[in-house]
């Protein structure tokens, strides 16, 4: 490991975020995809993806990976991705669990070091039954995402598998978000899954927790802490916006018809009147914020063909489907239904000349 590197993380944070966004876009690159205009629709440039110190926005990463799955037609881009992913590029995080003693070592380091490497996702540890690591997404939406958290659940995996030089399988898995169980999950991970659920978790069996690192090096390890101590020393504080930390608390509780303001106080810990007066510094409302996410999820489920309008209804907390479809069709135009089929209808091939230079061949006419 070039020491270098060891000492320039001291002092500037590496986004890995932002890392797998310029691996996204290699590899829609590598597809033929036309990738700068996806750049482009996500808010992102070529020189940020080119200049590897350029800081990308936590949020437009999450548009460009979702842009770049559509075009891809890969509802499992940020997994695929995992898959041929070089863990040691992570850097300095990567390197101090590897050098650990043991896995419940390893696992303790990364859970205190990973906001060295990434402000936007926390790693936490909690021991009791078994072993969870749990991810919690800081200062930005998590109902707008799968692909990032897929990523790095599965690259959480194959870390502790390297590690050990075993296949390790934990005793379950879950993930906020929702899909159905495909094949491939399933065969990666080995055990149980489970899509919406209330957190972003792995648990492991305790009887993982001694298992030896099989590259342990304890002198290594204590220089790197030692780097790992002052770069958290010197990190800066990631604030987030409320109205985000709202957003992820309502997220976790729409489905179960519990979205009303006093749950969403008691869940962050504070009084109504302390939330709408912190939401309102922020320019927002409760009913704003709990709106407009209904109209995030409403477009991704009514996207997922697998999903019943009375199911999605549900999802988002309506009482039935005739006041989802209502609240959608006044939002958009369209009842639930249509939106779906203009989402999936195919466009046909313009066969008529048209007299406007630059005529998409694939535009509807």
């Amino acid at each position: 490991m070039d020491c270098g590197t060891v000492r320039d993380s001291r002092t500037k944070r590496l986004d890995t975020i932002g890392m797998l966004a310029r691996h996204a876009y290699a590899h829609a690159a590598e597809k033929g995809a036309d990738v700068d205009t996806l750049l482009r629709k996500a808010g992102l440039s070529r020189g940020q993806i080119d200049d590897p110190d350029a800081h990308l926005e936590a949020r437009r990463q999450i548009k460009f990976l979702n842009l770049v799955a559509e075009a891809l037609g890969d509802d499992l881009l940020g997994f695929h991705l995992s898959q041929n992913f070089e863990l040691r590029t992570v850097g300095l995080l990567y390197y101090v669990v590897a050098s650990s003693d043991t896995l419940n070592e390893a696992i303790l380091r990364a859970a205190r070091y990973s906001s060295i490497v990434n402000e936007g996702i926390r790693l936490t540890q909690r021991e009791g039954k078994g072993i969870g690591l749990t991810l919690e997404y800081v200062g930005m939406s998590r109902h707008l995402d799968c692909h990032l958290i897929e990523f790095w659940m599965a690259g959480l995996m194959r870390v502790c598998r390297e590690l050990t030089n075993r296949r390790l399988t934990a005793d379950r898995v879950t993930f906020v978000h929702r899909r159905s169980v495909n094949s491939e999950l399933r065969a990666f991970y080995g055990c149980k899954l489970q899509f919406g659920a209330d957190a972003d978790e792995t648990t492991f069996p305790l009887s993982v927790r001694n298992l030896p690192v099989v590259r342990a090096d304890p002198y290594l390890n204590k220089l790197l802490i030692k780097y790992c101590e002052e770069a958290l020393a010197h990190r800066e504080t990631n604030r987030s916006s409320f109205g985000t930390s709202v957003e992820n608390a309502i997220a976790v509780l729409l489905p179960h018809g519990r979205a009303q303001i006093t749950q969403v106080a008691r869940k962050l810990g504070m009084s109504q009147r302390t939330l709408k007066r912190r939401l309102a510094s922020e320019g927002l409302t409760f009913t704003g914020v709990l709106n407009a996410l209904r109209s995030d999820l409403a477009k991704r489920h009514i996207g997922d063909r697998s999903l019943s309008i009375s199911k999605i209804a549900w999802l988002l907390g309506y009482s039935d489907v005739s006041a989802f479809s209502t609240a959608h069709k006044r939002r958009t135009g369209m009842t639930p239904q249509a939106s779906r089929r203009h989402l999936h209808a195919k466009p046909r091939r313009c066969t008529r000349p048209s007299p406007i230079k630059g005529c998409d061949a694939e535009e509807n006419c």
